[in-house]
């Protein structure tokens, strides 16, 4: 069979690299063709887009991009037709996907999308063009599947591939000592792109004076030099950076700060306190505060619906208040004990139903 992957970020090129791999195992005449990163393209798929030449966030940015943008629609269609897929398989991503599966229904392309747009966060509308160009959705997060069933739209919940991905690691890994262990240490995530970094790092750096018996560790992301991050941390003797080493920090840290998305849940999911934190471009958010319809923005707190870590959301992210609450998930024990049970409780919910990238390939070559 002929796949054609789209993920359009670092989280998509996470699941769409364990996707393949479980493709590759149920279909070995196998032929992957993708958008995606170096994890994918590791797993066996043919990479003919980077995720880097797509991250655009935000409203201003999208605006300012716009012609690129467009570019990379005209070729993703070409490139789909001549590839000639039995199904294009689309992971997150929505601004893009969502009207590639517009355009692939008019081919008589089936459609798969993996891990759903979060339409229950805002624009609900666009599950009237999901019903329309989708022929399964395969959802991670467990509340999804009752959200489908209100818009009367079955959709399959696979449970969330980080759990096996987080699982494989600590069996795997667990006697390995960080060359950096010797002073115990607070992980800082920023994201994955530039323009994030640069809103949120400073502030999570500013703190650092404050916690001198402690180091911190920047995880730097993929295909980011050096020297953006040295500039950043010059003034500050008591700061590291690992690469490609995340989940080695996340398995021995005390507490992280972390920006929202998928690394929020991955810290979780090692069992170590966090505070999230996002600062965004204040037109963008300004824009997202009056349109998107959630209580929180991090995906432990959505999924248990209550606020199991704090977050920080804009003007709260600040030296005073973030070093507020680090001091208090540091020294708090009752306040540690109680994010210890809650990420249990919610490691239970996602592992429902056993490896979700085995289940999510199993239901894409059932279909075909």
């Amino acid at each position: 069979m002929k796949y054609y992957i789209i993920a359009g970020e670092a989280s998509g090129d996470l699941h769409g690299s364990n996707l393949i791999k479980e493709l590759k195992q149920l279909d070995n005449q196998s032929n992957i063709r993708c958008w995606g990163g170096d994890l994918m393209q590791a797993a066996g798929g043919q990479v003919v887009k980077h995720y880097r030449d797509l991250a655009f966030m935000g409203f201003a940015e999208v605006i300012k991009n716009l012609p690129a943008i467009l570019r990379n629609f005209k070729f993703c269609k070409q490139d789909i037709s001549e590839f000639q897929p039995d199904v294009l398989i689309l992971i997150d991503y929505p601004g893009f996907n969502l009207r590639m599966a517009k355009w692939a229904k008019t081919q008589n392309i089936k459609v798969v999308y993996y891990i759903s747009p979060q339409v229950w966060a805002w624009k609900e509308n666009r599950v009237k063009t999901i019903k329309a160009c989708v022929d399964k959705m395969l959802v991670i997060l467990p509340f999804e599947k009752a959200f489908y069933q209100k818009w009367n739209y079955d959709v399959v919940y696979v449970g969330h591939p980080l759990v096996a991905v987080v699982d494989d690691y600590m069996v795997q890994q667990k006697t390995a000592v960080p060359e950096w262990e010797g002073k115990p240490f607070i992980a800082l995530l920023p994201g994955s792109r530039k323009q994030e970094i640069l809103k949120k790092l400073p502030v999570m750096l500013s703190v650092c004076p404050q916690f001198p018996a402690y180091h911190f560790v920047i995880a730097k992301a993929p295909g980011i030099e050096n020297s953006f991050y040295d500039t950043l941390i010059t003034a500050h003797p008591n700061v590291s950076t690992v690469s490609n080493k995340t989940y080695a920090l996340l398995s021995h840290a005390q507490a992280a700060l972390v920006t929202s998305g998928t690394a929020t849940l991955e810290t979780a999911l090692f069992g170590v306190p966090e505070i999230i934190c996002y600062k965004g471009n204040p037109i963008s958010y300004q824009i997202a505060k009056r349109l998107i319809n959630i209580r929180f923005i991090g995906l432990v707190n959505l999924i248990m619906d209550k606020e199991v870590v704090k977050e920080l959301i804009q003007d709260e992210l600040n030296t005073t208040q973030l070093t507020k609450e680090l001091k208090l998930m540091l020294e708090d024990e009752n306040r540690k004990a109680q994010i210890q049970k809650d990420y249990a409780a919610l490691k239970s919910l996602l592992s429902i139903g056993g490896n979700a990238s085995r289940k999510a390939a199993a239901s894409i070559v059932e279909m075909l």
